[in-house]
């Protein structure tokens, strides 16, 4: 028997509008208002359900429910010991999630009050009795954040229940940030019932998650994201503020934090397509700490290390402007190529990334070659995703 086909109402962003003070979404077009009735029809079932973020597409499921909660898990084939992030459309629906006597650190108010709705994720105590600890994976806080998507927004309050929705593909792959390539990856599986097609994603790749609980008041980015470490400084301008440091770049988590991380993204493999994908380093002001990159002459590139010996398409993902990527161009029909915009531009290559992997996959290239961008802003992200997908790197010189 054929597996039960995704069904696909496709919503309009624009056409949803929040009045001020109230999260109860307006609705100016009525198939839009129809099709998030459905979805909301279909969570208080206890389905799941995609739907469109401004980061990514996620698979949104009831998070106070466990017994949905675990469809999200069976759909992806995501491991149990990684935890969700919460979806929320108001602050009294956080208050649900967290111990009575919490009240939030100045610097978290200033997060909120800034970022919230946005890409942003914050961890906060969890209240044990109200959130299932398959959405924590058993640890003792919530990973939250309040998305601006207005489809997402007027889902989440539609349903009037905060939604545990990470992204909507199959465990390990890219993220989608179209509609289709939630249904390419999900749609034959049989488990996806409704995706809310809302059109391409703003952001292109995940929320940035911070953890501010620790007793020494600084703000600790796990995973970068489409809020970037110079807005979250900018905004934290108070007297004495909190210092805002990055994962790997300048703190580390003990061995067993990395063996049972308290947010996504941070322990298993991520982000890489059915092809193998090399990470390319050309820029001469990096510290030659890369991994102990093999270094190959940018001729050898082109003529040995991408050919391979074989005759296979070759996909190459670049900023305009790329020596490497005119090159590419010009080698042939056999190259295929992506181009992330504007060097200046760190914020085009981040909501294009995904896209571009998933893009070339499905053009039948046999590997995919990505250069690194700057690690400044939104390309912060961008390489922090792209490291995770490439399966090793390559430091090209000779350029």
């Amino acid at each position: 028997m054929a597996a039960p086909r995704t069904r696909i109402l496709k919503c309009n962003p624009e056409s949803i509008t929040f009045s001020t003070g109230s999260d109860n979404p307006v609705y100016s077009d009525l198939e839009t208002e129809k099709a998030i009735t459905s979805a909301v029809e279909h969570m208080t079932a206890g389905q799941v359900v995609a739907f469109p973020t401004e980061t990514v597409y996620g698979l949104g499921a009831l998070a106070l429910d466990a017994s949905a909660a675990t469809k999200i898990f069976t759909t992806k084939g995501r491991p149990s010991d990684n935890p969700l992030i919460v979806h929320i459309s108001s602050l009294s629906m956080l208050s649900s999630l967290l111990p009575s006597s919490y009240t939030p650190s100045p610097a978290y108010t200033t997060l909120m009050r800034t970022f919230w709705p946005g890409p942003l994720t914050l961890l906060f105590p969890v209240e044990p009795t109200r959130v299932p600890s398959i959405i924590t994976a058993g640890h003792p806080t919530v990973a939250v954040r309040m998305p601006a998507h207005s489809v997402a927004r007027a889902l989440i309050a539609a349903t009037g229940a905060p939604l545990a929705a990470p992204s909507a593909n199959a465990s390990g792959k890219p993220s989608p940030t179209r509609a289709a390539h939630v249904l390419r990856d999900l749609g034959s599986s049989g488990r996806l019932p409704l995706l809310l097609d809302g059109g391409p994603c703003a952001v292109g790749l995940e929320s940035t998650v911070v953890d501010g609980l620790g007793a020494d008041g600084a703000l600790r980015v796990l995973r970068p994201g489409g809020a970037t470490v110079e807005a979250l400084v900018a905004a934290l301008c108070d007297p004495v503020p909190p210092r805002v440091l990055v994962h790997r770049r300048d703190f580390a988590l003990e061995r067993h934090e990395e063996d049972a991380p308290t947010t996504p993204g941070m322990k298993y493999r991520h982000y890489a397509p059915g092809v193998p994908v090399t990470l390319l380093y050309t820029s001469l002001a990096r510290p030659d700490d890369d991994g102990a990159a093999r270094r190959v002459a940018v001729d050898v590139f082109f003529r040995e290390e991408a050919g391979c010996g074989s005759s296979g398409r070759v996909g190459f993902m670049a900023q305009d402007g790329s020596p490497l990527l005119v090159r590419a161009r010009s080698e042939g029909a056999r190259w295929l190529t992506f181009s992330l915009g504007e060097s200046a531009e760190p914020a085009r290559a981040a909501q294009r990334m995904f896209d571009g992997l998933l893009s070339l996959e499905e053009q039948g290239v046999e590997q995919i070659y990505v250069e690194e961008v700057a690690e400044e802003r939104e390309g912060l992200a961008f390489m922090n995703r792209v490291k995770k997908a490439a399966g090793r790197s390559l430091r090209i010189v000779d350029i």
